[in-house]
């Protein structure tokens, strides 16, 4: 597979979290939880911390979320995770920081909107404030510009210059530029603050996938910040994920981006973590990093009137995702296994053969068995009626073989 070759972009520590272009692009993700609500952050951000989230950011909007601040961090910290916590702050960042120093300390990181805080007002006392609190505390920052909350004064001034000129551009295009503009502004102007390069990443976040593609190209092409990469407002469901690879992909593909996070809006009371997990496929599936076994299965034809290869192939990912929290502990490498779970003899063994460990199931009017494939060779034939759990032994036992450490005796 070719190498992509990331943007040269300076790298800054996130709580001991390297973010840049000689690190691997990192995952995040966000909690949803009140965070004055302690112990209801503290089990969303171990359960996205399980899920494989580097960093996790939460809402730090009021006195009482900010006082939770210190012993959410010793909260998870308790339960054995060093997982970087970003405070983001909005309105009233300024007052925040200042007002519960322990807030200001606990956090590895600050993410700021510019566009929430006095930039464009009489001043940036405000904006100023918390740059200088994260120098104090020599915190990093993103500076998160988003096109729902952009600089109103310094678009309105763009657009009165564009309009009177004699080429003027489409209306899309000067918003474009202004997040372009507003982001390199702030970042400029937390360098006078004192926050050094290597603390600074920046983020222009938007809705629609072209827009996105448009404004970090031209942004990476600017600068050599850090970028965080991100769909705001992603969708919920399908659209939600369809979109946010759509618009990643390409982005990640030229080398840009350092962080990202899928924005997906959960169902309710649905899983938090889904927008780890698919981040993570994100890029798995454009082979920048491997994070989980990767699982081949067909979608089915008239050939597989039997579900039975649907199930065993849902089953295999269940088991896969419920293992790999331990599996990544006991078994260095076990990311990168490929399994082919098929349902007749057109692609089954071929596939099979591809994968380290591939099983192809019985189509319809085929002979009721199921061979199994190893590293490309014939291991054996299942059949009967637990062939779901003796190809699950036989994958536990490739596991401990290939990956489990080998004790050298002396």
């Amino acid at each position: 597979m070719p190498t992509i070759q990331r943007r040269t972009a300076v790298t800054v520590d996130v709580g001991g979290v390297r973010v840049g272009s000689q690190a691997p692009v990192v995952v995040q993700s966000m909690t949803n939880t009140d965070t004055a609500d302690a112990e209801s952050t503290i089990q969303q951000i171990a359960a996205l911390a399980r899920a494989g989230s580097e960093l996790v950011r939460i809402t730090v909007n009021n006195d009482d979320a900010a006082k939770a601040v210190p012993y959410i961090v010793e909260g998870i910290r308790a339960k054995g995770w060093n997982t970087p916590i970003i405070g983001d702050f909005h309105y009233n960042g300024h007052i925040l920081l200042r007002k519960y120093p322990d807030c200001a300390r606990a956090l590895s990181k600050y993410r700021i909107n510019p566009g929430n805080v006095s930039i464009g007002r009489k001043d940036d006392d405000n904006f100023r404030t918390m740059v200088e609190t994260a120098v104090e505390y020599q915190k990093p920052v993103r500076i998160g510009v988003n096109w729902g909350s952009l600089d109103q004064a310094l678009l309105t001034r763009m657009l009165d210059e564009n309009s009177r000129s004699a080429k003027p551009l489409e209306a899309r295009d000067v918003m474009m530029e202004a997040m372009v503009v507003s982001a390199l502004d702030n970042a400029a102007a937390a360098e006078r603050y004192g926050l050094r390069r290597d603390q600074i990443i920046l983020s222009a976040k938007v809705s629609h996938v072209r827009d996105l593609i448009d404004v970090y190209t031209e942004l990476a092409k600017r600068c050599d910040y850090a970028l965080h990469l991100g769909l705001t407002e992603a969708g919920m469901g399908m659209k939600g994920v369809v979109a946010s690879t759509a618009g990643l992909s390409p982005l990640l593909l030229a080398g840009v981006g350092d962080t990202i996070r899928v924005s997906l809006t959960p169902t309710p009371g649905g899983d938090r973590s889904e927008e780890v997990r698919c981040a993570q496929q994100i890029l798995q599936s454009l082979s920048i990093r491997s994070f989980m076994p990767q699982v081949t299965s067909c979608p089915g034809c008239g050939r597989t009137t039997s579900t039975y290869f649907q199930e065993l192939a849902e089953r295999i990912q269940n088991y896969l995702v419920e293992s790999m929290p331990e599996w990544k502990k006991q078994y260095p490498g076990v990311e990168e296994l490929k399994l082919a779970v098929m349902g007749c003899i057109v692609n089954g063994p071929g596939e099979s053969k591809h994968a380290n460990i591939g099983i192809s199931l019985p189509g319809t009017f085929e002979e009721p068995k199921a061979p199994v494939y190893m590293d490309g060779k014939l291991f054996t034939t299942l059949k009967g009626d637990h062939i779901v759990e003796e190809f699950q032994v036989i994958l536990d036992e490739y596991v401990e073989k290939r990956y489990g450490r080998q004790v050298v005796e002396v």
